[in-house]
């Protein structure tokens, strides 16, 4: 057989910031309906309710001194130390985001120089070959990146490519924002290396979507609910929940199933599905509904892995930061063999979608 190439995860990091949230912290909030009104309901209630739909207990927010770029740098530094790769040799390095450098209580877009300028140089790589650039594309930034890098990387233009998502989600929520015990912070990194292979090996397909004629507006920035309480003028990031939620639960299931058959890979052969997670309810709507199309098939125990219960919804961190725990044996009855065969899948930005087969 002729050898081809194919990219392979060489390195894995993470930054998980050392603030730890629960929902009793939103006791004493001042929730207001997207009106301004109070709601009927008591904070209790309120809460009780979220955590249901959501699977959320608690999650995790950086501290004062530090900004996107500086866990983007702490992330990539992890990845880097623990796979011995040699900074100086990258070809690309990716920053996925979608506020840009967030410093505490400054909500203001800051974008230049880029996160990924940022993070090479406090990475203190030399090389001027190793181009830098960001990617916003909303929760699934992280997935896309990666299959960009892939695209690189098959067409011989590159051996080794860094891949980080870093995001501040508690710097960009509206406090009187029920939505807003959703998100979380963190970064996550991956080095996709070059691999020679007469088989199939890493990423065998990828497929991406975006709906933007309908769904483009489903998440934005605006105002506060309650201006006039006090809180800082500026935008805030707003979502249409329910909205988001039909969307993922038509459609993620298809796109997974698409990619399978571009790869050739039946869903019996899958071990994980590593999916975003910013509902717990919703991603295992999603899993069941999969396994419907392709057939009813037997849902296996654990083959879905989920950290929003501690860790929230850290958007384009979740995936890479859920991949470390495993690779590194630092999430429970979860692990990661060769040959194993994953699903990697992520929606957000109200519109976009994206899945990748990878095999280890």
């Amino acid at each position: 057989m002729t050898e081809k190439i194919y990219s392979t995860i060489t390195g894995t990091g993470k930054y998980i910031p050392t603030q730890t949230i629960s929902n009793n912290n939103f006791i004493d909030s001042d929730f207001k309906d997207t009106n301004g009104s109070n709601f009927e309901q008591t904070n209790e209630y309120i809460i009780e309710k979220f955590e249901q739909i959501t699977t959320i207990k608690e999650r995790r927010y950086v501290s004062a001194d530090l900004t996107t770029s500086d866990i983007a740098w702490l992330a990539a530094e992890d990845a880097l130390k623990t796979s011995n790769t040699d900074r100086e040799k990258l070809d690309y390095l990716i920053v996925a985001h979608n506020f840009g450098e967030l410093k505490n209580g400054n909500k203001e877009v800051d974008i230049l120089p880029s996160l990924a300028a940022r993070v090479k140089k406090k990475l203190g790589i030399v090389n001027p070959d190793t181009v830098a650039y960001d990617l916003p594309f909303g929760c699934p930034g992280w997935l896309q990146a990666m299959i960009q890098a892939d695209y690189y990387i098959k067409s011989g233009d590159a051996q080794k490519i860094l891949v980080i998502g870093a995001e501040i989600l508690s710097r960009v929520s509206d406090p009187h924002d029920r939505d807003s015990m959703i998100y979380a912070d963190g970064a996550g990194a991956t080095i996709l290396s070059a691999c020679k292979s007469q088989s199939p090996t890493g990423i065998l397909a990828h497929k991406t979507r975006s709906d933007t004629l309908e769904y483009s507006e489903m998440l934005y920035m605006g105002k506060s609910y309650a201006q006039t309480n006090g809180t800082k003028e500026g935008t805030y990031l707003k979502m249409n929940g329910r909205k988001l939620y039909q969307y993922a639960l038509k459609n993620v299931p298809a796109a997974i199933q698409s990619c399978l058959h571009k790869s050739g890979v039946e869903l019996s052969q899958i071990k994980k599905l590593l999916i975003h997670q910013a509902n717990g309810k919703m991603d295992d709507a999603i899993l069941k509904r999969l396994f419907k199309l392709e057939g009813n098939q037997e849902i296996p125990i654990d083959i879905m892995p989920m950290t929003i219960a501690e860790l929230g919804n850290s958007s384009v961190a979740t995936i890479p930061t859920l991949l470390d725990l495993i690779l590194k044996g630092e999430l429970a009855n979860h692990q990661i063999h060769k040959g194993d065969k994953i699903i990697f899948a992520s929606v957000g930005a109200g519109m976009n979608i994206n899945s990748m087969i990878y095999q280890a």
